[in-house]
């Protein structure tokens, strides 16, 4: 990300307690925006998922893929039907990728990403 002058923000609507859990669980590099009332996910269509996309045959792969690799699932405290996304916005403002995901199984890949930010990009 250094190499391509890119910053990464991480957004929730999730303050205090969850924010700080996320933070600590996830050992979170990035800085963490809080949107309490969830303007910038409405303004994006990261609206509520369907109980499908959240239960759906994606998720339970990942978590399979998970539970194999040793890790323990854990009970979300937060709102397990907000959809998560990937917002790629260049310098200039201009919305360059817009994913809204289906479920949490549901990202784009990370080369996919970095192939969409022009290198040498000065900000």
């Amino acid at each position: 990300m250094q190499r391509r002058n890119t910053k990464v923000v991480v957004v929730t609507f999730e303050a205090g307690f969850l924010a700080q859990q996320y933070v600590t669980e996830t050992q979170l590099s990035w800085p963490l925006l809080i949107d309490e009332s969830q303007a910038t996910y409405q303004s994006y269509g990261m609206l509520s998922a369907s109980f499908w996309d959240i239960w759906g045959p994606k998720t339970w792969l990942v978590y399979a893929r998970e539970l194999f690799k040793g890790a323990k699932l854990q009970q979300s405290a937060g709102d397990i039907y907000q959809r998560g996304g990937d917002v790629l916005i260049d310098p200039d403002g201009m919305v360059r990728l817009h994913h809204v995901g289906d479920g949490p199984a549901d990202r784009p890949a990370v080369e996919l990403i970095l192939n969409m930010i022009p290198r040498g990009y000065q900000t």
